[in-house]
């Protein structure tokens, strides 16, 4: 009896060792994913700026750009002096549809593009003639702030802008009257973030900044001093 008792717990023991081997597996394997994934470990809502980190536009607003606008503009206090308050970039994908792995990837894209996981976008209202039910997920978005901000208008203006093909300035007429403006990239690939030979397909994407601008006029001043190219 105390021989077939031993065979039976000896018998246990590597069984309850395959339970726990799978289980430490799966969780490791979940990590690893996120690490080694497209959008190269950027976890949504992690800081990953060193404390005290000033992003250089920033520094360069808080230095030159809003003493110049306070002299320009005749504010009383340099609190009236516009700032940025968000960026969004979006990116619609109506083919998603009928091939999901097109927002798959343009999530993986956006979040290459601003170095922050973006979030899929769901169809607010049915449309019969596009096939679109409300609720369906057609689009992926991204809503920038504090030093995400500053240092994707960083790149936006330094790095991808200047590789556009026959780029002449963005428009002027592109504000909304209260301060805030909107503009289309037509091709991904300009952002230096984005491998060209891995992506599915060339797709563009909508960016609006959003500022505490009151008029167009103090919008584009603020805007022009971070560089942003407009057409003369």
């Amino acid at each position: 009896m105390g021989e077939g008792k031993t065979k039976k717990a000896a018998g246990k023991a590597p069984t309850e060792k395959r339970k726990t081997a799978p289980g430490k597996g799966t969780a490791s394997g979940k990590s690893g994913g996120g690490a080694s994934g497209k959008s190269g470990g950027i976890v949504a809502g992690k800081n990953i700026h060193p404390e005290g980190y000033v992003p250089r536009l920033k520094k360069n607003y808080n230095e030159t750009i809003a003493p110049e606008l306070v002299k320009e503009f005749n504010y009383s206090s340099p609190m009236q002096t516009p700032r940025l308050v968000k960026i969004v970039v979006s990116m619609g994908v109506g083919e998603a549809i009928s091939n999901k792995k097109l927002l798959d990837a343009a999530i993986d894209e956006l979040t290459l593009i601003t170095g922050q996981k973006a979030v899929k976008t769901k169809a607010r209202k049915s449309i019969a003639n596009f096939k679109i039910r409300a609720g369906q997920e057609i689009g992926a978005r991204v809503t920038l702030r504090g030093a995400m901000m500053y240092e994707f208008l960083d790149r936006l203006v330094n790095a991808a802008l200047p590789r556009v093909k026959d780029f002449r300035g963005i428009s002027q007429n592109a504000f909304d009257g209260h301060g805030n403006y909107a503009m289309g990239i037509t091709e991904q690939i300009i952002f230096p973030e984005i491998d060209f030979d891995k992506i599915e397909r060339i797709a563009g994407l909508n960016i609006v900044i959003v500022t505490s601008a009151k008029t167009d006029a103090e919008a584009k001043a603020f805007l022009a001093k971070f560089g942003m190219p407009f057409r003369k």
